[in-house]
């Protein structure tokens, strides 16, 4: 790719340089340096940035604009997510229990009803899936229905880890046409999707260690490109669906949902019932080991969460956390999806994205997740508001993998203090520029919308 093939160099560079670096950070996994593949990772975060910086300012190259230009960064994300398919498992044996999980479905076997280590299961085990699966010996297996229903999906298709990854790249392919299309149906350059194409976390999370967010994500899109073409059952089927793969995409609900319409939320709920119904043999048991996961968080104490553990800190709060912590948490979130329902417009081609994108924000700050792959989620909003802070938080997230566990105050601060800080900067910013313009801004970064035909 040369800047002749219609490219200007300020996305040519940083292509060329994105692609070097995803060859260096493939090699730290192999040779499991973890901190070298986080040091790789932020400059890759840095090399994005200056393609985002290129795509987004005021005077953007008509180039970064056309059909060339999204063909090849759609090119260039699919080199990305070919190297990354080769790491290997170095950040998280997570993709082993999906492997498990669908072997067992595919022997007919409910997979909620026995851990791997059971005798009733001996026979599906072997040397290469098996011996991997974290939590073996105690842990039923924690992901929900449209999760399981992939595995199973992805087995039939492929045995192993690398058919594994490259489902959950199928799931990454449609958040990105999902993107393309909402993108143009905003009026915004389909090129934005870059934004999320290129971001190292999706690629390295999703193609590299085949985390399962990528169809809650590829399904929460589906749901925002549904609700803006004006089909609320098929919506909120698409929610419904994208709850049952990680839970969290219902929290987008209130920012979807358009007022007196109660197509979207009766479809939501029907399909999260009909999709537990396979598995309703095991009673309570649906819901696995998250119970048992909640104790390993620290979220029953409530040291699993920042905020909370950082008020104990300082003012040596009660350790039980869900009884205190988790009503403010409901009570913010709660204000939030009230502000995200009365904002949401009846217009047919509104889908809701600001709305969801300030409940996930508030939702992952809330709830401080210790794994990176949890923030991905947030990446997709990038591509309809490019925001510092969020790069930030999905970028230095890489922290993660090599901070010490449990994680203490101060090291979850190095994560959260920087954004909370860039937010309110970023809004300051936008306040002023809104009062010099008379204007209030349409976006968080406070850029005009561009259109195109692209």
């Amino acid at each position: 790719m040369t800047p002749a093939d219609g490219l200007p160099r300020g996305i040519w560079l940083p292509a060329s340089l994105m692609l070097a670096t995803a060859g260096l950070a493939l090699w730290c996994l192999e040779g499991w340096f973890l901190h070298a593949y986080c040091a790789v990772f932020l400059a890759q975060v840095a090399i994005y940035g200056l393609a985002a910086w290129v795509l987004l300012k005021r005077a953007p190259d008509p180039r970064t604009q056309g059909r060339t230009a999204l063909i090849a960064i759609l090119i260039v994300a699919a080199a990305l997510r070919t190297i990354a398919l080769f790491a290997p498992e170095a950040l998280s044996t997570d993709a082993f229990r999906y492997v498990w999980d669908g072997r067992v479905q595919a022997a007919g076997i409910n997979p909620y009803r026995y851990i791997p280590a059971d005798p009733h299961l001996l026979s599906l085990r072997d040397t290469a899936i098996y011996p991997n699966i974290n939590r073996a010996e105690y842990a039923h297996t924690i992901y929900p229905p449209t999760a399981q229903i992939s595995f199973f999906g992805i087995e039939r298709l492929g045995d192993g880890i690398l058919a594994m990854k490259l489902g959950m790249c199928a799931f990454d392919a449609v958040s990105i046409a999902c993107l393309i299309a909402l993108l143009g149906k905003q009026g915004l350059p389909t090129t934005r999707v870059l934004l999320y194409a290129w971001h190292p976390l999706p690629v390295w999370e999703f193609a590299g260690t085949g985390h399962v967010d990528a169809i809650a994500i590829a399904l929460l899109l589906l749901c925002f490109w549904l609700a803006a073409r004006g089909k609320p059952i098929w919506a909120g089927i698409a929610l419904g669906a994208a709850t049952l793969a990680k839970y969290y995409p219902l929290i987008a609900a209130p920012a979807v949902y358009r007022r007196w319409d109660w197509r979207l939320p009766v479809a939501c709920l029907g399909t999260i019932l009909v999709l537990y119904l396979p598995y309703l043999g095991v009673g309570t048991g649906v819901f696995g080991f998250m119970s048992g996961y909640a104790d390993e968080e620290g979220l029953r104490s409530g040291s699993g969460f920042f905020l909370w553990a950082l008020l104990q800190d300082a003012f040596h709060l009660p350790g039980d956390g869900l009884r205190y912590y988790l009503p403010f948490a409901a009570s913010v979130l709660g204000a939030l999806g009230l502000w995200a329902l009365l904002r949401r417009r009846a217009a047919r081609g509104d889908p809701g994205v600001l709305g969801a994108y300030v409940m996930a924000s508030a939702f992952t700050v809330l709830f401080s997740p210790h794994n990176a792959w949890y923030f991905a989620w947030l990446v997709p909003f990038l591509c309809f508001r490019f925001s510092l802070a969020h790069l930030w938080l999905t970028g230095f997230c890489v922290l993660l993998y090599i901070l010490p566990y449990p994680l203490k105050v101060d090291a979850q601060l190095l994560l959260y203090l920087p954004f909370l800080l860039l937010l309110l900067g970023q809004y300051g910013y936008a306040r002023h520029r809104a009062n010099s313009n008379s204007s209030p801004p349409e976006r968080i970064d406070a850029d005009r919308p561009q259109r195109t035909t692209a």
